[in-house]
């Protein structure tokens, strides 16, 4: 049973009310805040951005679902819900925050990728809209296989061995399961750098229609490279851990550095002869 009151508030039976002018007055003044802020930091951004022009002024709504898409990811990654009732809990739980932070950080680089990409673009057409459906499909799906490889890892660094309540140990893997989860790993790995690959040669195809300098044409030539580069090594992790060796599938990341760095000194003269000096 509720009964209307003035300036739309609503009274039931088991809670107090709340002004509906109220909430529709904070939502619009955290929407403002946000909004403040992404303008303030918007023109540091953009001076680092290799003199790219950024065409999205404000969020869109495929950003604003990315942003729940991602928050959601972001959760799954949490170690507990509940906090400890023991200190050998709390133990427990900070254990696994070194997993955590890892993963968070890729996540964040996903993310922030997928942010620069839009700022750049503004595009909001139909293929860029399956493109990024795709990538918060791989997303989600990559939350789980990302955090159990990187847990897996740390407790072989540590030493850590997991317990049941009977204080009987844990085996979390297999020798021969190491090569499946690598294949996993990489497979999602491929698929975030081919959507970004698409999704950058896409706006590539468009120059003409977004009016591209030569210097944004050049950049966004070279980061569907740089994106094809990170495929070229999953790929080559996939090949490893098919031939059963995956500790080299693993190895196989640490070329993420050097051909990251060469690629990126290739660019860096490209940019300074068209006249970009940063």
């Amino acid at each position: 049973m509720s009964v209307g009151l003035e300036d739309g508030a609503i009274v039931s039976d088991a809670t107090s009310y709340l002004p509906r002018r109220t909430t529709a007055s904070l939502t619009g003044v955290t929407v403002t805040m946000v909004q403040d802020t992404h303008d303030k930091l918007r023109p540091m951004l953009q001076r680092r951005d290799h003199g790219f022009r950024w065409r999205g002024k404000e969020i869109s709504r495929i950003e604003g679902l990315s942003d729940a898409v991602f928050a959601f990811a972001v959760t799954l990654l949490v170690v507990s819900l509940e906090a400890p009732k023991r200190f050998e809990d709390l133990l427990r739980m900070m254990h696994g925050f070194v997993s955590f932070g890892v993963c968070f950080a890729i996540l964040l680089l996903i993310w922030h990728s997928q942010y620069i990409y839009f700022r750049r673009y503004a595009l909001d057409d139909n293929v860029s809209f399956l493109l990024n459906a795709m990538l918060l499909f791989v997303v989600s799906f990559y939350v789980y296989p990302l955090k159990f490889l990187f847990t897996a890892f740390v407790n072989g660094v540590t030493g850590y061995q997991d317990v049941d309540a009977a204080g009987k140990a844990i085996v979390a893997m297999q020798p021969g399961d190491w090569r499946r989860l690598m294949f996993i790993y990489s497979a999602g790995f491929i698929g975030v750098y081919a959507i970004f690959a698409a999704l950058y040669a896409h706006a590539y195809r468009l120059r003409e229609y977004l009016d591209l300098t030569p210097m944004e044409v050049y950049e966004t030539r070279g980061v569907v490279q740089e994106h094809l580069l990170m495929m070229g090594i999953g790929v080559l992790s996939v090949i490893l851990s098919m031939a059963g060796l995956p500790q080299f599938a693993g190895m196989a990341y640490v070329l993420i550095g050097p051909m990251q760095t060469i690629l990126g000194t290739v660019h860096g003269r490209g940019r300074r002869r068209l006249g970009y000096d940063p």
